[in-house]
């Protein structure tokens, strides 16, 4: 079996809702709650450590961070597919040495049942007193209600370029 069949493979693989996090009810009490807390889970000063256990309770298990990036310097972007551990792998040393500020200014969200999809169009700063954003995006969040509380299954974004300015519709 080829690696990448592997990892296919892992990913079908439910994991157990034992092994994630136990989330502050606050948290994940509505779509409202949970996007604000994912901000605020990566926001903060260079050098300090985020809260990766709150991070890690509002993600289903399985879950999935998806940026989307130039996988070389003359690729065309791609999505990097990213579970949770991954995700915070992939930041920390970032974190390490750069402030990190991202809020939410302009949302849609659509529901149906217990499934929503956010549109959620998003500015990061080094510093919250910067000026300006150093870069803007959007996130498209997929989440899910089990009935109790709300999940985020997937996050997949892609910053804004000159090539790909943020449309009018999602400020």
């Amino acid at each position: 079996m080829s690696k990448s069949k592997r990892r296919i493979s892992k990913s079908n693989v439910k994991p157990r809702r034992s092994n994630v996090a136990t989330a502050n009810p606050a948290d994940v009490a509505s779509i409202d709650a949970i996007i604000a807390a994912a901000y605020d889970g990566i926001s903060g000063p260079a050098g300090e450590k985020r809260d990766w256990e709150r991070e890690r309770s509002l993600f289903y298990p399985g879950a999935r961070l998806i940026p989307t990036a130039r996988p070389g310097a003359n690729d065309d972007l791609a999505p990097e597919m990213l579970d949770v551990y991954g995700f915070i792998e992939r930041v920390e040393p970032y974190f390490a040495g750069h402030g990190f500020y991202e809020k939410e200014i302009a949302r849609r969200t659509e529901q149906f049942g217990r499934i929503a999809h956010v549109w959620s169009t998003y500015e990061s700063r080094h510093s919250p007193d910067d000026p300006e954003p150093f870069i803007r995006g959007i996130n498209s969040i997929q989440l899910f209600y089990d009935g109790s509380r709300w999940w985020i299954v997937t996050i997949y974004w892609q910053h804004e370029s000159t090539e790909h300015p943020i449309p009018a519709k999602y400020f």
